[in-house]
């Protein structure tokens, strides 16, 4: 009987390609890997064509799903590749590291060492970059010598009087254990891979066993599910936050799957990312670099040119020394976004089981590269394709998310998504079965919830809204008389003003997409007639704080009117219209409710110019006109390019603003004319220079050259456009 300890270092091409070798040569009647021992029940299905990595195996706590842990593996994966020969060669694979049973029921200590085996073994190597150190030395091997003896030497001497302690003491007592157990079943030749720095603790003389039975005594368990998921290079990357991660996933894929010219193929993969963006990369670009790639790796004396030499090759000849560029090569190359693919049998929770069969039947395929669909809610399959991806969102798995926060635009026909999937969102998926075993199910539950729950009017009327869009037929009557108790109850205007915009939409979504929203209109019309009662005394005597919170709320009912019914936007205006000429309402929402009425020919433009003049008059703070003109240009700057009479009046009141008060106001005054477009912009700028010529101001000082000064006026008048 003879064990073979192989350390490797998680996710390295070298390590992979070394150790395919060295099994090919032992031949082994058993494989024992680092990895959670709840998945031996699926390790079979890694023998799949259709699992593709990078893949994760993700276990849960089946109690608690918030418990949750990944394992990752690309095709470079040194724990991946022995997984395949095992299969391959029909030999018994079995993880051996401490159970996810134990390690989610209890908590443990790190290493109990501060040594960084990386470090330390550069250092002795005259290195000062520990991944530099790691990659000539292992990772861009492609032949010679196996390096698993070396560093089975190297870890033991990092390791030399070191005693684990904590979590790490757990996890090698268990692989001990493990190990024994393989070789009282009778095997002869054992594999163990496992990570470089638990070599030590395995190698022979074991301890005894009563010695691990101890330290793994009396341990809590959970029940534990155990399954596999796609995984994404960009989810190995260390920048991910992903402990055992590495710098360039992309990089190491290339390392191990090209069959030679590692130099000329990365550089050429490197070009067609340049090229797919209508970049100028030519063939002679390409031969540049790799001479300097290769040139820069012999002065180094590197045995391979390596991702640095690479990175500067490309920077200098490939992107002409745009570090923009190179963000997007490290982007799309050196990290990269490949997302892996399980087979459709593999065991999946509820939840995720049902997302994944509406998927396929959906077809909405999965992936990291973010896209953009556009729906039309006429269309059946479009229309299941919107409940679905708002469904997910209100169990906070957002795949999908509109493409804008503008609610207003949306009680159309049409939907915009930007969808990207992220394999993290699987132990969303898990956590979601807490509601339901699919996904209208927890979705549903969770709105019925969120009727009982919710504190105030705006809330639940949210949660009817995203209810609607998702098509929870189940949970709309709860939400509905959710929403009518409430509103019944609540005296706060403001409240009700802030409820009314989604619940008219509501009513328009129940429209649109077909759903029962029968009494949502009457509702609706309810709170509006409660709104326009209130509103005289929700606005008087604002502060400015208050007066711009208020304001908004006026402009979400505004819009909302346009939902309802005509009899409704007719109450609304005429309240509008009799608080817009009030003396106790904030200048602010005075001259906003005026420029509605003038927008909605409730008022004539000779009397909004007499109420303009009012409010520019020079008895009136500067801060209050101020804020009269920001409100009254809210609705849009065209205004002044039509109506020289307003024009005047603003530009009257600009001109007269004493300059102590113009810096106090200027603020302001930006946010106001900053709203309106470019165009908006010059076109007022140009009718106010034709407003009148340009003025002559003559200084009393007797050392002015008036003839001088005479002889620029013509200059700075075609400046001026005069």
């Amino acid at each position: 009987m003879t064990v073979h300890l192989f350390g490797i270092r998680h996710h390295g091409p070298g390590s992979a390609r070394a150790l395919v070798a060295a099994l090919a040569d032992l031949q082994p009647d058993i494989v024992l890997i680092e990895g959670p021992p709840e998945a031996d029940k699926v390790v079979g299905l890694a023998a799949d064509p259709e699992m593709v990595p990078p893949v994760a195996l993700l276990a849960y706590a089946v109690e608690d799903s918030t418990r949750a842990a990944f394992w990752p593996f690309a095709v470079f994966s040194p724990e991946w590749q022995a997984i395949r020969f095992a299969l391959a060669a029909g030999v018994p694979v079995r993880f051996n590291d401490l159970p996810a049973a134990l390690q989610f029921a209890s908590s443990g200590g790190g290493r109990g060492s501060s040594i960084d085996p990386l470090a330390t073994l550069a250092a002795a190597g005259g290195y000062d970059d520990p991944e530099r150190w790691w990659d000539d030395v292992i990772e861009h091997r492609r032949d010679g010598a196996e390096p698993f003896t070396v560093i089975a030497e190297a870890m033991g001497e990092l390791r030399r009087g070191e005693q684990a302690t904590g979590r790490e003491a757990q996890r090698e007592a268990y692989m001990r254990q493990t190990l024994r157990k393989a070789v009282k079943e009778g095997f002869e030749r054992i594999a163990v891979v496992c990570g470089a720095w638990h070599v030590p603790a395995l190698t022979a003389p074991l301890p005894p066993a009563t010695h691990d039975q101890r330290i793994l005594k009396g341990l809590a368990k959970r029940k534990v599910a155990c399954t596999w998921v796609p995984w994404t290079h960009s989810r190995l990357a260390n920048a991910s936050g992903y402990g055992a991660g590495v710098t360039s996933p992309g990089w190491y894929h290339h390392l191990f799957s090209a069959p030679d010219q590692i130099t000329v193929r990365w550089l050429t993969k490197v070009a067609q990312v340049l090229r797919a963006e209508d970049l100028p990369v030519s063939s002679a670009h390409v031969i540049e670099a790799v001479r300097l790639a290769e040139t820069l790796a012999a002065l180094r004396e590197r045995p391979l040119a390596g991702l640095s030499e690479m990175t500067e090759a490309t920077r200098a000849v490939l992107c002409g020394g745009n570090d923009v560029l190179l963000d997007l090569v490290t982007r799309e190359a050196v990290v990269g976004e490949l997302l892996g693919t399980v087979p459709g049998d593999t065991p999946q929770a509820p939840v995720a089981a049902d997302l994944a069969a509406q998927a396929r039947r959906l077809r909405l395929k999965r992936d990291a590269v973010e896209r953009v669909i556009d729906l039309d809610l006429r269309k059946h399959n479009d229309r299941e394709k919107s409940h679905l991806l708002h469904r997910l969102r209100i169990l906070g798995i957002d795949w999908g998310m509109p493409t804008s926060d503008d609610r207003r635009s949306q009680g159309t026909f049409r939907e915009l998504w930007k969808l990207a999937w992220d394999p993290g969102l699987e132990v969303d998926l898990v956590a979601a079965g807490a509601h339901g075993t699919t996904v209208l199910g927890a979705a549903t539950t969770k709105m019925l919830a969120a009727a009982a729950e919710s504190s105030t009017l705006a809330e639940v009327t949210s949660a009817l809204e995203r209810s609607l869009l998702a098509d929870l037929a189940e949970a709309l009557p709860a939400l509905l008389a959710g929403v009518d108790t409430r509103a019944a109850k609540d005296a706060d205007v403001g409240h009700l003003m802030a409820a009314l915009p989604a619940l008219a939409r509501s009513a328009r979504y129940g429209d649109v997409r077909g759903s029962d929203t029968a009494g949502l209109t009457a509702v609706a019309e309810r709170m509006m007639a409660r709104v326009c009662a209130g509103l005289g005394r929700t606005v008087h005597g604002l502060d400015a704080d208050a007066a711009a919170a208020v304001l908004e709320l006026i402009d979400g009912v505004q819009d909302a009117t346009a939902l309802l019914s005509e009899q409704s936007r007719e109450i609304w205006l005429r309240t509008l219209a009799g608080l817009s000429d009030r003396s106790s309402v904030p200048p602010l929402i005075a001259g906003r409710l005026t420029r509605l009425m003038l927008d909605t020919s409730r008022v004539e433009s000779g009397e909004v110019a007499l109420r303009l003049g009012r409010a520019l008059s020079p008895g009136t703070p500067t801060a209050e006109a101020a804020g009269y003109v920001e409100g009254f240009l809210a609705g849009g700057g065209l205004l002044l390019v039509h109506d020289e009479r307003l024009l005047a009046l603003v530009d009257a009141w600009l001109g007269a603003i004493p300059a102590e008060a113009f810096l106090e106001v200027l603020p302001l005054l930006r946010r106001t004319f900053g709203t309106f477009a470019a165009p908006e912009r010059r076109s007022i700028g140009d009718r106010a220079r034709s407003l009148g010529g340009p003025v002559r101001v003559v200084a009393e000082d007797d050392d002015l050259d008036a003839e001088l000064a005479a002889s620029v006026l013509p200059a700075v008048a075609r400046l001026l456009g005069v």
